[in-house]
Parts: structure tokens; sequence; C-alpha cells
């Protein structure tokens, strides 16, 4: 998250990534915020800043020693800064790459959709350096539909592909896919998803006991968690019961607005399976019932409406009026000064939240800090939208992508085939914080030992195994605009659901025939 989900105009939040790589210590496991940076907005043309001469972002690069190859690899700045030469260790001793095989890291801007810009300028050249692109997974799929990457299904070997999808988290895996072959065009390198956190202290003073009702594991209903929210805010005297993110900014779009969507069984655009297109072909399912309630319920938490009784056995008055201007570091500083009892945010706030606070300045509050999945509305089977339903977390992360005309392309199986190492993720997640692609490793002693994300490897499956991607298609950046001030302006009192849902309908339908 390299500016905490600023929005398509730049956005910054108050923690800098220097400030934040200082301030997670040996583990490294804060290091990138991940899941924002794949939420900086950004289009594809402009003159963006660069790292390089060459207005790029891209350096240029030496040769290798002597008889070796160097390929090039395009990655963020902080990446490299934090743990740059131990990845490259990794990479052969954790994966096992070629000693005559040499990367030279090619640091990319530190904004994603600046990133994205050169990327696009770079592929569009047909230059053959870099040889990699780190992407976001948020706009592969654009970078897919204009033909510009390496389809990884004609050029990796079956082993790697089946490994990819068979043992990868899929609803991440499906954003490096192209939506109408299902052609494999990037490696999942690190994955990342939000989930409920909370003052495990505040919670079991109030009488809860979180682990003995698998409180890390088992979602609750909104309903429910309602309750217990008002009950421990109540019990503990705290300013706030909940924060979290519903600024008008991408981050309400793809992600809060996404998650609380998705978990009352509405969709934008007809469910899963027409996340990715086609555009001007599938379904607008905002003007829904489901819809209507999500939002409505987000109106009941922060205004307590009861909306004809329809939520008359919910708790209202449960979140502030600042959540309408709140992005991810402005939610999350109350929560861990102590003024709030629980949190929506990605794992990033898991890494500076639960430090000791003994071994910090900065606020946080140690293992009094809990995490649970994001509570649903009803469950899938009852879902009015295919794949929606249950608890739904929104998705993060970044992929490896292959240029085209690299002159290199003969090696790409075997970085691939060291990236996927699974030794080589659980590296990257003690260095740098990423999260493991693959199910299997969060339930690993390696990876419940890097504190202090370790202690929520349980929570982040459950998670992981439920995410939610943004419809990201290259008419995303208009739709997430309008969608985020509809979503803004019905918590905010300023309209109804059922107006604003209209008139959103209305501007998705234009974008996706224009």
């Amino acid at each position: 998250m390299s500016n905490n989900h600023s929005d398509d105009d730049g956005q910054r939040s108050s923690v800098s990534r220097r400030r934040f790589v200082a301030a997670s210590g040996a583990s490294g496991v804060a290091a990138t915020l991940a899941g924002c940076a794949d939420l900086v907005g950004g289009g594809d043309g402009g003159d963006g800043g660069s790292d390089g001469g060459d207005g790029t972002g891209a350096t240029t690069g030496e040769g290798g020693s002597d008889g070796a190859t160097t390929i090039q690899w395009g990655i963020g700045p902080t990446a490299v800064q934090t743990a740059g030469e131990e990845m490259k260790t990794a990479l052969h001793e954790a994966g096992g790459l070629r000693d005559d095989i040499e990367i030279e890291w090619v640091p990319s801007a530190s904004d994603t959709g600046e990133v994205r810009s050169n990327y696009n300028r770079i592929l569009n050249a047909d230059q053959s350096d870099p040889d990699i692109f780190q992407m976001d997974n948020g706009w592969v799929n654009i970078f897919i539909q204009r033909g510009l990457i390496q389809n990884l299904s004609e050029t990796l070997p079956e082993d790697l592909l089946s490994d990819i999808n068979e043992n990868y988290f899929s609803g991440f895996t499906d954003t490096a896919r192209d939506p109408s072959s299902g052609d494999l065009y990037g490696v999942p390198l690190f994955p990342d998803f939000p989930t409920m956190q909370y003052r495990k202290d505040l919670v079991e003073q109030a009488g809860y006991d979180p682990e003995s009702e698998n409180w890390a594991t088992e979602p609750m209903t909104w309903e429910e968690w309602s309750h217990v929210v008002a009950d421990v805010k109540d019990n503990a005297d705290a300013e706030y019961g909940f924060t979290t993110q519903w600024d008008i900014y991408e981050g309400t779009a793809c992600c809060t607005f996404n998650e609380v969507m998705s978990s009352w069984g509405g969709a934008y655009f007809g469910g899963r399976e027409n996340l990715f297109g086609p555009v001007g072909e599938r379904p607008i399912t905002v003007d829904e019932p489901e819809v209507h309630n999500a939002l409505n319920m987000m109106r009941k938490f922060v205004h307590d409406e009861e909306f004809d009784g329809t939520f008359a056995d919910y708790a209202g008055n449960i979140a502030p009026t600042d959540i309408l201007g709140w992005i991810e570091e402005p939610s999350r500083s109350p929560f861990a000064e102590g003024d709030a009892v629980f949190h929506r945010n990605w794992p990033y706030s898991l890494a500076l939240t639960g430090r000791n606070p003994e071994e910090t300045d900065d606020p946080a509050l140690g293992e009094d800090l809990g995490a649970m999945p994001i509570p649903y509305a009803v469950s899938e089977s009852e879902a009015a939208q295919p794949g929606t339903g249950g608890t739904t977390s929104a998705l993060g992360g970044w992929h490896l992508t292959f240029n085209p005309n690299s002159d290199n392309l003969d090696v790409i199986d075997e970085v691939v085939s060291a990236v996927m190492e699974p030794d080589f993720a659980l590296e990257l997640f003690r260095l740098q914080g990423w999260l493991p692609p693959r199910p299997e490793l969060f339930n690993s002693d390696e990876a419940r030992n890097v504190a202090p994300v370790g202690r929520y490897m349980d929570t982040l499956q459950v998670a992981g195994e439920n995410a939610m991607a943004r419809p990201v298609t290259p008419v995303w950046s208009q739709q997430s605009s309008d969608i985020a001030q509809s979503a803004n302006r019905v918590v905010g009192q300023e309209t109804s659901a059922e107006d604003a849902m209209a008139s959103l309908t209305s501007s998705l339908e234009a974008t996706e025939q224009n």
C-alpha cells in the first residue's frame, strides 16, 4: 500500500513509506503497505516522474558477469531499500535459481498510478527492458486486454502452470488471467486481504471470549457483530465503536463498499463471472434490494436510522460521521490510540498496531490486538448474485508479469520456478511482510513465527479464501469515481440508496457503452 489507498489524484496518507519501514523493524512485516499500493489510481498516459534518465522509471542495465544472464526486474523502491540484496540471495538459496542468472532490480516510481503509466509506455514502445514487471493485481487485466504482456500459458511448462492452478489462492490468481480464454499472464507474488481488527482486551472485559467462540475463523453476521460493537463500546466508554474508510476515493469503490455489498449478496455487474468484462455486455446490478440494504446498513451504523424497521434488530450509532472523510491511516489512528473498539483495515495495520507498545514510540496495541473475518449479511446460498454472500474481503496484492519483447524469455521458466518455491515465499514474508500466495503456507510454523502478523494467519487465510477482486476493465477508473461518490452520499444522508443507485446505474451504463 504505497500510499494507503490514495485516489486517482494521488492523495497521500500521513504515513510515509520510509517511516513505515523504519517502524517495522527487522521483520519487515509492514515494509510495503501491500494492499493499499494496488489502489492508487492513475491513467495510462502522462509524463509521470521516473527513477531513471529516460522518463520511464527504468534504469539502464549493465551486462552480467562472464557468462551470466542478467534479468531486469521492475520493483517498488521500498522493497529494494528494505531487503533488496537479501531477496536476491533468497532467490538463489531458497528458490534454487541458477548462479549464472543474475537479478538486477529496476526501482519504479513510488506511486502505483505512475508505475502503471511508465510500464504502459515501455511496453507500447516495444522496449526489451525490464524483463519482469511487478504489477498491481488491480490493473494486470488492462495490460492483458491490450496484448502488452507475455502469455505464460504458452511459455511455462505444465508442471508450473498446474501448481499455480491447484495450489494458489484462486481469487487472486484469477486477476492475472485473460477473462475470455483463462490463459495465465502473471505469476502471483503476494496477495493482500483486509480483516476486522478489534481490541481484544476491551472485548474480554465486556464478557466475550474470542478464543472459545472462534472469532478468528468463524465470521459473525453484521447484526450480531453490531451488538457486540455497541456493547463493548458502552462497557469501555470508548469514543468510537467502529472505524473504517468511506471517503470519496478508490478504496471505497474497490474495497469497503464492495465488501459490504458483496456480503449482502450484491454486485456491481451481476457477480464474479462478470468482474473483468465483457464491457458493454454484462448486467449492471447496483439498483437492487441487496445493494440498497448494504448502503442502508452503513447508514444505520452511522446515523441509527430504522428504514421502516428493516434494521430494527441492528445496533446503530457505532461508527462516526468521520468515516465519510477517512482513508486508511486517518481511520487507523484512533484505533491504535485506544479510542475505538473495532477497525477494518489491511495487514499493514496488523503490523503497525500489533507491535509491542514498549518497543515503539508510535501508538500500538501489542497482543491486545485481535482480528476476525469481516462480517456478512447473507450466506452464499442466499446471495442474489453468483459468487457473492458470506464474509468478503477486498483483494490487494501484486503479480509478476513478463515483457514479451525481452531478450531473455528463454529463462522465464527458471525465474518463475525459483519465485514459486515455498521457501522463497516464506523468505519474502519474513523480509518484506508479503503474504504467501499459497494458502497452505499460512499454516506453517515459519509464517506463524513472523511477528506480529504471524499471530493472525488463521484469520488472513479465511480472508484470502473469500476475497473479492475489483471489476477492473479499461473503464473502471471512471466507474470507481462515480461509485465512491454515490456510496459516500448515501451514507452521508445526502440522498437515498434507491435514488443514488438508480443514478449510478445510468452512469455505469454510459461508461459501459462508450
